[in-house]
Parts: structure tokens; C-alpha cells; sequence
């Protein structure tokens, strides 16, 4: 008689995954389920659900939240999720994962143990300290600054963006980034706020805006209102006197997450021609053009100087 899956010690409801805990459960059908594959570990005595690949980019993401909940399901002392661990437990887009999982704590007895654990000692006073999905974080402003900090500046935006479309309060995030003058990564973390923009629409957009200011370009406007004559369209990035704009390409747009491909690229053609017909010049950036972007910042240079 075949085995049923043990049950998950912390079932959850909020898009995180399910854990099954050693510690909670039958050692026997833990066994068993690992011999057949059923179980993946996260870290010692915590597993989930074996679940197929959904790319690596979703692999890395969904992997991590997972060790954040084994984490907070076995460490013992007070402690709040922060840097990359908060912003990807708050939502906000995260690229450059680097695989281990952020905790701010006032002390910490051992530092041995797991070495994809994190640890900041400092005192996180009760401003900066909230709760989300149910798991103890730093503050969303709090945590694009730490981000912000510790990043590379093109990784700090990607956060910086996707908080403020989350709703975190530039303000307050200045005030944070004020009190912390002359710290460590502060002044990447005040160039990285003057270049946030809550517009920025995928992480994608947010690198090539950071490739084109760090260029010395003019400042785009996101997300500008075309009218054409075949419909009103939305630029990603745009110089709107120049009638220059760049456009991200994500591979998602053509893989069938926004509908059947060539419905997709006909649309997409349709739209280009109405534009160009509009007097603008469309320049894309894919995912593989973020690495060398020379040659793209060149031709948008030569395009507004003639403009």
C-alpha cells in the first residue's frame, strides 16, 4: 500500500510553499518520500513538495522563499527577514539572488550552522520592523535602503523600483538613507533613489534605465501615452521631444504568457508600424542585450543630439 505524502508541518495559504518539518513528522514516511523523490530539502530537517521546473529565474526565486520559511520555522532567537530575504517576502522584484537568506538580529549566540544563513547583528529599532505574509521583515522602506546599500547600484534599483510601485514612501526612505550618512553604501544607495521611479514596469526596464543614466543620457519619462492612428500605446522609456524611445522585450511577451505567439508578434508589428508612422524611433533591449548595451547607448546618443 502506497504511502500518503506526510502531511506539511507549516501549510500556508499565501503563495508560499508548504514545509514538512523532521521534526514534526513520521521518520519512516519521511524516508520513504525521499527515496522516491517526492520530497526536495530546503535545509536540514525541512523539505517540500518536489515540483517541476518552471525556469531557472522562478526556480531561484522559489527556492529561496522556501529556505526564508525553514528559517522561520526552526531558528530560534528574535529575529526579522531583511535585505534581499524582506524584499523578495514583500514582492519586490529581485535580480542577482545570491542564494542565501538575510536575518537582522541584536545578537546571535553561534554563527556556525547553516552557511546560506545571513546574519546582521545591529539593533533594528520598532520603526523599521513589520509583518508580512505572516513572516517578521524589515520595513519595505527599510529594506529598499538595505538593498539599496548592499547591491550593486543596476541590482539596487531593480528593488528600489518595485518597492516604490508597492507603496513604500520615498520620504521615509530618505529619512532612513539621512540618518545613516556617511555608512556603508549610502551614496549608491542616494544615486539609486534619485534614479527610482515607481513607473518602471518589470526588472528588465529598470536595468536598461540604469545602463542609460549611468551613460550620462537625459533622464526618460516612463511609461509615456502615445496616441497613433490605429490606438493610443504606452512607451516604456521615452524622450518625448525627441521622439526616441526604448522598449524592453522580456521573454514572456513571446512565450505565451500573453496569449498565442503569432497573435503576439503580429499585434507587436502592428503597434511598431503605428508608432514609427507617429515620428518615433523604437529602440529594443532584450534580456540579452543588458550585457552590452554600448552600442545601443550610442545610437540613442546620436538620436537625440540630432533631434
Amino acid at each position: 500500500m502506497q504511502r500518503q505524502l506526510p502531511r506539511p508541518s507549516v501549510p500556508r495559504d499565501d503563495g508560499l510553499a508548504a514545509l514538512v518539518l523532521s521534526a514534526r513528522s513520521d521518520p519512516s514516511d519521511l524516508r520513504a518520500w525521499r527515496r522516491a523523490g517526492a520530497l526536495a530539502r530546503v535545509r536540514r530537517g525541512a523539505y517540500t513538495a518536489t515540483v517541476a521546473s518552471r525556469g531557472p529565474a522562478v526556480d531561484r526565486e522559489a527556492a529561496a522563499l522556501a529556505h526564508i520559511e525553514a528559517v522561520a520555522a526552526q531558528l530560534r532567537s528574535d529575529f526579522w527577514f531583511s535585505h534581499e530575504s524582506a524584499a523578495l517576502v514583500w514582492g519586490c522584484s529581485v535580480v542577482g539572488l545570491s542564494g542565501t537568506t538575510h536575518v537582522t538580529q541584536e545578537w546571535c549566540a553561534s554563527r556556525r550552522g547553516d552557511r546560506l544563513l545571513v546574519r546582521h547583528t545591529i539593533k533594528l529599532p520598532p520603526e523599521d520592523r513589520a509583518v508580512t505574509r505572516g513572516l517578521r521583515v524589515t520595513t519595505l522602506e527599510r529594506t529598499a535602503v538595505d538593498c539599496a546599500a548592499s547591491m550593486p547600484g543596476r541590482n539596487g534599483l531593480v528593488v528600489m523600483d518595485s518597492a516604490l510601485r508597492l507603496g513604500a514612501q520615498r520620504d521615509l526612505i530618505a529619512s532612513i538613507l539621512a540618518a545613516r550618512a556617511g555608512g556603508r553604501g549610502v551614496r549608491t544607495a542616494r544615486r539609486v533613489l534619485a534614479w527610482a521611479d515607481r513607473g518602471a514596469e518589470s526588472p528588465g526596464e529598470s536595468l536598461t534605465r540604469w545602463a542609460l543614466l549611468d551613460a550620462g543620457l537625459p533622464t526618460p519619462e516612463l511609461q509615456l501615452v502615445v496616441p497613433t492612428q490605429v490606438g493610443v500605446f504606452r512607451l516604456d522609456l521615452a524622450w518625448a521631444e525627441a521622439r526616441v524611445a526604448v522598449e524592453f522585450d522580456g521573454f514572456v511577451k513571446y512565450s505565451g504568457g500573453l496569449g498565442p505567439a503569432p497573435d503576439v508578434l503580429f499585434a507587436e508589428k502592428r503597434r511598431q508600424d503605428a508608432l514609427e508612422a507617429a515620428g518615433w524611433l523604437i529602440i529594443r533591449v532584450t534580456w540579452a542585450d543588458l550585457a552590452h548595451l554600448d552600442a545601443t547607448i550610442a545610437r540613442i546618443r546620436r538620436a537625440l543630439a540630432h533631434a
